[in-house]
């Protein structure tokens, strides 16, 4: 794990993470060297023109250097396979063998400069062989610049580092195939920001299927600690739904950030009233604009006799939740649906408190409901351990996940050391002092609980209870297998209180995601949702 030294200097490139780009180099290289000695094999008889001892001798030095450099990759390439993350002693022989590889450029450089000299001075032979000089040429010039100025050279310039300067519209920008066209029109209803042809609006009506009647009132605004969000009327359920917005740009993100805990202004009896500053100045913004703008008398005022329900993604989850919570003063029959919510939210009063009129709903492994402060430095703690234990080479550990990645599986590798086999991590990390002996002493090794918070970051639970999705089986990544069947139950906060490593940690965070989740769910007759506990109240969750 640790970088490697070259020329006095360290690196920011381990001795283990040279597997891969020394196989793909490996396998050019043979490519090369077996279509150079076809070449020399079926034209050495034509070599007997003028200056053909010249070629004839340029290939067969070429072919000895080529293989020279075969033979120097593939033991670089052995050399990285050997050891684990945290014990590179078996790969001390790497510094050595990269030497001897740079300096293997310059013949191979002076070689190919003199072969285009060669083939410059008008060497008339078969016009094949001269073809096949300049080829090398021309494959050799190309291979030197991904090779040694890979990591620090304008030459290599990924197709990730291009994509990923354009920057993706919003959800609830982008306008689906066969939604509505973009057009400007007299609305009946608040609308605040947004683009000039309406197009973010159309999204959200080809998503919800409601109608512009609705609407009462539709916010783009976005800063931070200021979320967007619509409030509409859902006549099928006659309900009166606030939807909130998750993080979808930087003001929301800098809000997502904002972790100190405030003490949260609301009517309720709980005297422990901590929650998450920016999440809380975010609920507080739409509180205001709810309640001040007269934006819910209006509401209500159309349909005096539908209830108020909250919804939100992520960020705007969490915000829902709060939101509620300041609400249910003013309208005792409010009910939350929080999806995908931070854990990180506010305090264990708050969460219990919430447990009557606030549900939340979680996927899989997703990292955001079991992110908080706390579990940040205890996933730390847990990485560092793990890493100093692992067993496993790094590459053998790459392709596991690939597998999983590409054709599904069983997800769990076991890369635990045995307590037996632990001693050979206190051999020093190329003259550091191993992850065992040279840690904070915050970060203990020996215990699982989660580290004690700071009076800043106190600990901060999720809100209401918790329906969590859980995916039953294995599927395959691109639908190579079966689809993806889903089974749901009331989870205890408790389960979530450990950030877990997965390949799905990310994706199960996704709203399309989560909903066809949803979907698969309620069309599956046969799952269903386990009694609640005893001594909750009941929720209504239809």
């Amino acid at each position: 794990m640790p970088g490697m030294v070259l020329f006095g200097r360290r690196w920011a490139i381990a001795s283990d993470d040279l597997v891969f780009p020394g196989f793909f180099e490996l396998v050019v290289r043979v490519l090369w060297w077996i279509g150079i000695l076809t070449l020399y094999l079926m034209h050495r008889g034509k070599l007997d023109c003028a200056g053909g001892a010249l070629l004839s001798s340029y290939l067969i030095v070429l072919m000895i250097l080529l293989a020279v450099v075969i033979c120097t990759v593939s033991a670089i390439m052995c050399v990285s396979m050997r050891g684990t993350i945290c014990n590179p002693g078996p790969r001390k022989s790497m510094s050595k063998l990269l030497y001897i590889r740079l300096a293997l450029f310059f013949p191979e450089m002076v070689w190919a400069s003199l072969g285009a000299a060669w083939v410059a001075d008008g060497v008339q032979c078969d016009r094949t062989v001269v073809n096949g000089i300049i080829a090398t040429v021309v494959v050799r010039t190309q291979i030197w610049c991904p090779v040694t100025l890979r990591r620090a050279s304008p030459c290599f310039i990924s197709n990730r580092t291009i994509s990923g300067t354009t920057r993706s519209l919003p959800r609830w920008s982008a306008m689906p195939q066969g939604a509505p066209s973009c057009r400007s029109r007299t609305t009946d209803y608040d609308l605040v920001g947004g683009d000039q042809l309406n197009c973010h609006f159309g999204s959200i009506l080809h998503t919800t299927g409601l109608q512009y009647r609705d609407f009462i009132h539709v916010s783009f605004h976005d800063k931070v600690y200021e979320l967007p969000f619509i409030v509409a009327l859902d006549h099928r359920k006659e309900s009166v739904v606030v939807a909130v917005r998750g993080t979808m740009s930087l003001q929301d993100v800098l809000t997502d950030l904002s972790a100190e805990s405030e003490v949260l202004d609301v009517e309720c009896e709980v005297q422990d009233r901590l929650a998450h500053k920016g999440i809380s100045q975010a609920a507080r913004y739409v509180y205001r604009r709810l309640i001040n703008d007269g934006i819910l008398s209006q509401a209500f005022s159309v349909a005096p006799e539908y209830r108020l329900v909250i919804v939100g993604h992520s960020l705007g989850g969490g915000a829902a939740a709060l939101l509620a919570t300041m609400l249910r003063a003013a309208y005792p029959q409010v009910r939350c649906y929080a999806f995908s919510p931070p854990r990180g939210l506010w305090s264990k009063a708050l969460h219990e408190y919430s447990q009557s009129f606030i549900v939340s709903l979680v996927l899989g492994k997703d990292v955001i409901p079991r992110l908080s402060v706390t579990n940040l430095e205890d996933l730390k703690r847990r990485i560092l351990r793990v890493v100093a234990h692992c067993n496993k080479p790094k590459y053998k550990i790459l392709l596991h996940g690939l597998w999983y990645e590409l054709f599904g599986g069983n997800p769990n590798f076991p890369t635990e050391l045995d307590g037996g086999d632990q001693e050979v991590l206190t051999q020093p990390l190329l003259g550091e002092q191993s992850l065992l002996t040279h840690w904070s002493p915050a970060y203990s090794f020996s215990s699982d609980s989660p580290l004690d918070s700071s009076p800043k970051y106190p600990p901060l639970y999720p809100p209401g209870r918790i329906i969590h999705l859980q995916e039953e089986g294995a599927s395959g990544r691109f639908g190579c297998c079966s689809a993806a069947q889903y089974s749901a139950k009331w989870s205890h906060e408790a389960e979530f209180s450990k950030i877990l490593i997965g390949p799905k940690m990310l994706t199960d965070h996704m709203p399309d995601i989560l909903m066809r989740a949803l979907d698969s769910l309620v069309s599956d007759r046969a799952a269903c949702v386990s009694c609640p506990a005893q001594g909750v109240s009941g929720v209504d969750v239809a």
